[in-house]
């Protein structure tokens, strides 16, 4: 037993360690969108099923000896390709009309595709070769192991990890625990070949049956496995969308996942049946009247204490339909394919068939449906109070839906998210576009006021006031992240504005449902492609302002603060441009960021604070929005101007906050409080 665990335990930790680091490291070549990580769940879904059809097939369709000498083969030609660093080659060359999903899995597939697929195998299948050698136990007891040991991972990476080691560094460490692995693994493989196989089990466990599971046990597995699956990465892209694609953010919820693996599989004690039904029942309706919430800190407990309850569900009904040991692969099989099936459904198939955020809601509705499915035998109370639990989460996703639609003219999806457009009348006609639930400016529609500046680019904003002290005419202007082309409002005949939007529908309905662009006096030049690596292949364009304005949910793209970035930004700045970084946000203070950055280039930074006074207006100063804009540059006129004096702070030093590279940062540090 101790060689089997120690197996199981260190491949289902490297297992889930990878995923953060591999993720981690492609997370900026694809602009830092939330829907990365759910492709990379969808490939690391994939690749588990793959794993458990490879177990179950070799198991029943090898010798013992054929088995061992296929694993150990694999396991060796896996070490050819370590370490695990993806290569450059597949950084995206420019703007992708349907998204990189394609890109992403197979960029996956080729840097650690083997030695995942390996991985996990591991637990199914040395569970499989424990059970041959020791009938008298029962090896289910090793999946909670493996759960475990994949939590601790998780936990690991955002606490240890990832603060204390460069992203190289962990792949090199990464690939040398993997070695000591595959070694493990190859001698535990030859070890239960040498083993005669032990005797037949007892007929003890009056839970299991030593027939074949029908039909319709094997349709329960995969639709408890698939709803739990469903539920990790539709409650994860909430809250990545309209918070920030983080790690922190990744690894939360698929912790509370797998904790709930481990307790189900651990023992019988830990799903008290009547308990977790009510909990589903009562914090379904609640997710549901919740979901247009944008409070980080409802929500995100709310939403953890959800899926917790309703993965213990899904995963304690899995437990109780398990079937006799001897049909061990079959059962796992069935339960990665759900997992497979969950994922694909909602980190592929939404973004391709919804036109908004609904997997959240439609999510929530199937469970709630499994959940009166499977108390539908019971009590008849009990199932009166699923079915009224039902009803109104029904009804809440039904109005949130409804709301959510209510006034849009457009409503597009792709790879990158959901943008939408909506009209209001009062106090004055105004066009918003969002992305996700998140307002990302609009336009004045009166032919009078159609080119003033609104929303966080008022005349008393960062850019503003930065607008109006540039001296140099004609100007060139760099601008990273669209929206709806607002800041082209500051434009003057001569002038050039080149703004930089990874997402192509985020162009076209900014050309299409807003003037700013075409109304615009100066030259308007449009990049498609994540705006940094667009800016490192671009020669020196010496901008005189050049602005960071682009968000992933409700924060910007790390990859866009760290010092090499700003290498970037400072190769295209004139010696005395402006560097703008959009600092308005819910959840995260870049400030101390930017200061360490801005110190390394001799800048000065300082930060304008723009708060309208504007609850009360009719007028048109109505959709100006509360803004923290924070201001770098070298060009002492400017900061000595009009417009700046009494509105630009100096930011505080921080010699104590580690610079941010492209290797390494600590998003926990920043969260707004």
């Amino acid at each position: 037993m101790p060689l089997y665990a120690a197996t199981i335990f260190l491949g289902a930790f490297l297992l889930f360690l990878v995923q953060p680091i591999i993720a981690r490291q492609i997370l900026p070549w694809f602009g830092g969108a939330a829907a990365v990580w759910a492709t990379c769940l969808v490939f690391f879904q994939t690749a588990l099923l793959l794993g458990y059809a490879y177990a179950h097939g070799t198991t029943r369709r090898l010798a013992p000896r054929a088995q061992a000498t296929l694993h150990v083969a694999l396991l060796g030609a896996s070490l050819l390709l370590l370490p695990i660093v993806p290569d450059v080659s597949w950084k995206p060359g420019g703007g992708h009309a349907s998204g990189p999903a394609l890109a992403i899995l197979g960029l996956l597939a080729a840097t650690i595709g083997l030695q995942y697929f390996l991985l996990a195998a591991t637990s199914p299948l040395l569970q499989s070769w424990y059970w041959r050698c020791n009938r008298h136990r029962a090896p289910y007891r090793l999946f909670a192991l493996s759960n475990f040991a994949s939590l601790l991972a998780l936990l690991a990476y955002p606490v240890l990890v990832e603060p204390l080691l460069p992203l190289m560094q962990q792949s090199m460490w990464w690939s040398i625990a993997y070695a000591a692995y595959a070694l493990i693994c190859g001698v535990t493989a030859w070890r239960s070949v040498r083993r005669p196989a032990g005797g037949m089990a007892p007929a003890a466990d009056a839970d299991d049956s030593t027939a074949a599971p029908s039909w319709r046990a094997r349709g329960a597995w995969l639709a408890l496995s698939a709803l739990g699956s469903c539920l990790l990465l539709a409650i994860t892209n909430h809250l990545t969308q309209n918070i920030a694609s983080i790690p922190f953010l990744w690894v939360v919820p698929l912790s509370l996942y797998l904790i709930t693996f481990i307790l189900c599989f651990d023992h019988p004690r830990w799903y008290r049946r009547p308990v977790f039904l009510s909990l589903a029942a009562v914090l379904l309706p609640l997710m549901a009247w919740s979901s247009d919430t944008l409070e980080l800190w409802l929500a995100a407990p709310l939403y953890a204490v959800g899926l917790f309850a309703c993965c213990m569900f899904c995963h304690g009904e899995l437990y109780r339909l398990r079937p006799a040991p001897r049909h061990l692969t079959s059962f796992y099989l069935m339960i990665a394919s759900g997992g497979a099936l969950g994922a694909l459904l909602v980190g592929l198939g939404a973004p391709s068939l919804l036109r908004g955020y609904y997997e959240l809601e439609i999510t929530l509705i199937a469970c709630a449906v499994m959940l009166l499915v499977r108390v539908a035998s019971g009590p008849r109370w009990a199932a009166g109070g699923v079915l009224a639990a039902a009803v109104l989460t029904t009804w809440y996703t039904t109005q949130n839906v409804r709301e959510y639609l209510v006034g849009a003219r457009v409503v597009v999806r792709n790879f990158y998210g959901v943008v939408r457009t909506r009209d209001y009348e009062a106090p004055v006609p105004y066009r918003v576009i969002y992305h996700g639930a998140i307002d990302h400016g609009g336009q004045l529609l009166e032919a009078d006021f159609r080119r003033e500046p609104t929303a966080y680019f008022g005349l008393t904003s960062g850019y503003g006031r930065v607008f109006a002290s540039l001296r140099r005419a004609p100007r060139r202007v760099g601008v990273v992240g669209l929206g709806p082309g607002v800041i082209a409002a500051y434009a003057r005949r001569g002038d050039t504005f080149r703004f930089y939007e990874i997402d192509p529908q985020v162009a076209a309905v900014a050309s299409m449902e807003f003037s700013f662009l075409r109304d615009s006096p100066a030259q308007i030049e449009l990049v498609l492609g994540d705006g940094r690596l667009s800016l490192e292949r671009e020669p020196a364009q010496q901008y005189d302002l050049l602005a960071i304005d682009a968000f992933s949910g409700d924060s910007i793209p790390m990859h866009l603060l760290t010092r090499e970035a700003m290498a970037t930004y400072v190769r295209h700045l004139r010696p005395d441009g402006v560097l703008v970084f959009q600092a308005t946000n819910r959840f995260v203070d870049i400030a101390p960021v930017v200061e360490r950055l801005a110190a390394e280039h001799g800048f000065y930074a300082g930060i304008v604070t723009d708060a309208p006074d504007n609850e009360h207006s009719t007028t048109h100063d109505y959709w100006l929005s509360r803004t923290d804009q924070i201001v770098l540059t070298r060009n002492a006129a400017l900061l000595a101007s009009e417009a700046m004096r009494g509105a630009l702070r100096p930011l505080r030093a921080r010699p104590d906050f580690r610079v941010w590279t492209d290797d390494y940062y600590n998003l926990l540090r920043v969260l707004k409080r």
